[in-house]
């Protein structure tokens, strides 16, 4: 199966090189560019998207902006945004994660860690680059929201969660992959991915990176 990539930057010579990149992996079809997040969003629809590379800093609409369209509307439901960013460690991509994105992945990255994410992101398998990804929720998730202060759908979501799932979804948390979740519990990496998609499901995560950002915001973080 072709994955069908928008690719969203401001600068012409960067969306170049990304779409000539992109362009040469023989299972990635770029399928529109775009030099806004507003025209981001109109080509993820209209060229049906599998994934939107987002840069955060754009004009007419900005890529947070462009992300919660993308994820706030039912028709682009299976689109995936991963954002790309100058700095791996950046105070928009929290921001980002938050509102729906898949993952991201800092600028400097090697080609094939491009071709990877892409590819990584599609599946929803897992968060990009583990050891940003801790140093980031380490940084703006200090003070994850206690269970009482969730609303009442989310608090719904925390209590469908048996415990072997709170504390897979804890060690998700962590950013650990389904292996090393497996090696820890002694379970098959079978199982753990069974038990995670069902935590998924149950508290309406699109994918890993917004099963993360429930496990901080409910407090399952400290379960793993």
């Amino acid at each position: 199966m072709t994955i069908r990539v928008v690719i969203a930057d401001d600068q012409p010579l960067l969306r170049t090189g990304f779409s000539a990149l992109v362009g040469s992996a023989p299972d990635l079809e770029v399928v529109g560019e775009a030099g806004d997040g507003r025209e981001a969003v109109r080509l993820a629809k209209a060229a049906q998207a599998d994934v939107v590379l987002m840069d955060i800093r754009m004009p007419v609409l900005d890529g947070l902006a462009a992300t919660r369209l993308i994820t706030g509307d039912e028709d682009l439901a299976g689109v995936k945004v991963l954002i790309l960013t100058t700095f791996e460690i950046d105070e928009y991509v929290f921001e980002a994660l938050r509102a729906g994105a898949s993952g991201f992945l800092g600028k400097s990255a090697e080609a094939d860690e491009l071709l990877a994410a892409i590819r990584t992101v599609e599946r929803g398998d897992a968060l990009l680059s583990p050891a940003a990804t801790k140093a980031l929720i380490s940084r703006f998730l200090t003070t994850p929201v206690a269970p009482r202060q969730l609303d009442q759908a989310q608090r719904g979501a925390l209590d469908a969660l048996t415990d072997r799932e709170r504390q897979i979804t804890g060690f998700v948390a962590e950013g650990l992959s389904n292996d090393e979740i497996a090696a820890r519990l002694v379970l098959s990496p079978a199982t753990v991915k069974t038990h995670v998609n069902r935590a998924m499901v149950k508290v309406g995560a699109r994918d890993r990176a917004q099963l993360v950002v429930f496990a901080h915001r409910s407090g399952l973080a400290s379960v793993g």
